[in-house]
């Protein structure tokens, strides 16, 4: 009988593979009983990386007046826990730009290493028919600008 194939290892994200970096610092009250941060802080981290991304790269989080972006998927793969205190380096870049919504590739980075890394897409929506929109060609030119390097 044949030993099973192994799958080769993804290759670990590197920070300059991000065009945009945020920092967050580690609470304490980020950890679990186990004195590790807690699974769902890391939601909140790549959140603080997508805000200051938009802020940054669009001036606001506000589009057109009535326009904006919704998170509709989330997924995250942990790599190595992360203990108080500390801070964390988190990575945005886009990795697809789509008709009404735009893919993150994002990371969290603790001392140059990574701790975890995920998707994120958003959908662009109009908040008063609360309906996804095609993105306006401003901010696709925009989100061109920041694709992954890596």
């Amino acid at each position: 009988m044949n030993a099973p194939e192994k799958k080769p290892a993804l290759a670990a994200p590197k920070l300059d593979d991000y065009p945009h970096r945020a920092t967050d610092i580690i609470r304490l009250g980020d950890l679990d009983h186990q004195g590790h941060v807690n699974n769902a802080v890391f939601a909140t981290y790549l959140e603080t990386g997508r805000v200051n991304f938009i802020h940054d790269v669009f001036g606001g989080l506000n589009f057109d007046g009535d326009k904006g972006f919704v998170v509709a998927r989330l997924e995250i793969n942990f790599i190595r826990e992360l203990r108080w205190p500390g801070t964390v380096e988190v990575c945005t870049g886009v990795e697809r730009i789509g008709k009404s919504s735009v893919t993150y590739a994002q990371a969290v980075f603790h001392e140059g290493v990574c701790a975890a890394n995920g998707r994120t897409t958003m959908v662009f929506i109009d908040r008063t028919t609360r309906s996804s929109t095609p993105l306006l060609p401003e901010i696709v030119e925009r989100l061109q600008g920041m694709m992954m390097r890596g």
